[in-house]
């Protein structure tokens, strides 16, 4: 398995809208696995793989993979005399996770160290009231520790990322942005170990931006490649955790990839699941099905556009999600990867 990979997907800052980073991270990557490799309008890296031989009728049939690059962070919406750096989120946080974090704030000029705290009183000053409060995404400011030299560097609109490593902890992955560098590492990945595999059917990779803010880039991506079939690479959660109701905790790490039949976004493709639980159970690879309440992915985009195709999520539970400890079972990862490259060479 190849962690540095993902040590390095997970540790390059890239927020809704600035993803111009990891794309060219993968761009290198990717070298020499794909036909035809092209950057779209909205920033989206859309790879193509052709098919390998003849289909016995018609046109190739085409898989996309959508896996999104972005992952939440803020934008710099202020700055003051004093140099202390205001923003405002691109992606859902909850505020009880962001009290005293270290962050990055990153310019065209280079990246700047700072931590991120809620404005207000500390703990001695305060009043048992006031340290009740849990202060919104908005509240929180940012110190830089560079004065009112701050304004002379840092712009409105600058890219703000936790400011986190990746860690091995026993058979478990622990980094901020696993939510989605997880996909990009899978589309990666699924592609190199297809190796010279003749699959009639026509791959597309799409490595989408914009996700975490309404899944902008898949749209876009899927309206130009109008797949039949969509593959939304995401991560999903894992609360197998202390305090969870068993019948909200969507996976348990360890018991496999997640094949992901609903969400707020969208409906699995009945035949679809089936095709993939089948397969799954023919390569003897561990899997359980998943749902959410609420949220979406990228396989919603691809199922709605132009026309419509059939779609699908392929999962990896992650405990504590949308966190700088995000948390995943190294063998949950492997058996997603396994279960994608079995499905591309037969397809």
């Amino acid at each position: 398995m190849n962690i540095e990979l993902l040590r390095r997907l997970c540790e390059t800052p890239g927020v809704p809208g600035h993803e111009h980073r990891i794309r060219e991270l993968i761009e290198a990557e990717i070298e020499g696995l794909f036909d035809e490799v092209s950057v779209d309008p909205m920033g989206s890296l859309l790879c193509r793989r052709d098919s390998k031989k003849k289909p016995k009728k018609g046109a190739p049939k085409k898989i996309m993979l959508l896996c999104h690059m972005d992952e939440i962070g803020f934008l710099v919406s202020h700055v003051t005399e004093k140099g202390f750096v205001h923003e405002q989120p691109v992606g859902g946080f909850d505020a009880r996770n962001l009290f005293s974090r270290r962050v990055l704030v990153s310019t065209d000029e280079g990246d700047f160290k700072g931590v991120m705290n809620p404005g207000g009183k500390p703990v001695h000053i305060s009043s048992p009231e006031e340290r009740k409060k849990i202060p919104e995404p908005k509240d929180f400011v940012i110190d830089l520790g560079l004065g009112e030299k701050a304004k002379e560097v840092i712009k409105v609109g600058d890219m703000v990322t936790m400011d986190e490593p990746l860690l091995e902890m026993g058979d478990k992955i622990v980094s901020k942005a696993l939510d989605n560098r997880i996909a990009c590492w899978l589309g990666i990945e699924a592609i190199k170990a297809l190796g010279k595999a003749k699959h009639e059917c026509e791959i597309h990779v799409a490595f989408t931006c914009q996700e975490e803010v309404g899944l902008r880039g898949a749209r876009t991506a899927a309206f130009a490649i109008k797949p039949d079939i969509g593959l939304g690479i995401d991560v999903t959660l894992a609360c197998d955790t202390p305090g969870v109701p068993e019948q909200d905790r969507t996976t348990v790490q360890g018991e496999g990839f997640g094949l992901h039949v609903k969400d707020s976004s969208f409906i699995a493709d009945r035949g679809l699941v089936k095709e993939i639980e089948a397969l799954a159970e023919k390569e003897k690879i561990p899997f359980q099905r998943t749902m959410l309440a609420a949220g979406g992915q990228d396989g919603a985009a691809a199922q709605q556009a132009a026309a419509g195709a059939k779609a699908v999520g392929i999962v990896v539970g992650t405990r504590y999600i949308h966190t700088v400890t995000e948390m995943i079972h190294k063998s949950d990862l492997q058996a997603a990867l396994d279960i994608l490259a079995a499905y591309l060479k037969k397809a």
